[in-house]
């Protein structure tokens, strides 16, 4: 059975989280993982630019086959939302480039594909990534943990084929 390298993202202007699995059937492990974070004052398009930058040398060291992408969800500070969604972009088309397959997750379908429970909190879905990935603790800081979670949510759900 092929090995498929799923990336995952969690988008945002201050934290994105990525995280790598691999998947051979139903076994999932855990390649890599880490955080881009961008400094609070700087010009947003100075901050997006990094993100661009940093991105792509991840997605090029990542060696992925298929990307996935968080979905931003309804956010009541319209400053917040705007800037997490001009992160979203810089990451989708940067996934594009990179010529990856990508998909879209909400946090409820993020939540339920590893925990059963589209409620549960960072705590239960860190945990969870854990066990999914036999990882001797939760991965920190939770924009990671989140990540891990949007690839295995992709790997349960999507119908994979062949590695590119």
């Amino acid at each position: 059975m092929a090995k498929i390298r799923i990336i995952g993202v969690d988008p945002g202007i201050a934290r994105t989280g990525w995280g790598v699995i691999e998947v051979e059937g139903t076994k999932y492990s855990h390649v890599s993982s880490g955080l881009i974070e961008t400094p609070a004052g700087k010009d947003p398009a100075k901050r997006l630019e990094q993100l661009s930058g940093e991105i792509e040398k991840v997605l090029k060291s990542a060696k992925a086959d298929q990307a996935s992408v968080e979905k931003l969800f309804f956010n009541t500070n319209i400053t917040t939302a705007m800037a997490v969604s001009e992160a979203r972009g810089v990451i989708l088309l940067a996934c594009s480039k990179a010529k990856l397959p990508i998909s879209e997750y909400t946090p409820l379908q993020i939540k339920q594909s590893v925990s059963s429970y589209g409620q549960a909190s960072k705590d239960q879905v860190g945990r969870m990534v854990a066990r999914l990935l036999k990882l001797p603790k939760a991965p920190k800081p939770d924009d990671v943990a989140d990540a891990l979670a949007t690839a295995i949510c992709h790997a349960g759900r999507a119908r994979l084929p062949s590695p590119r």
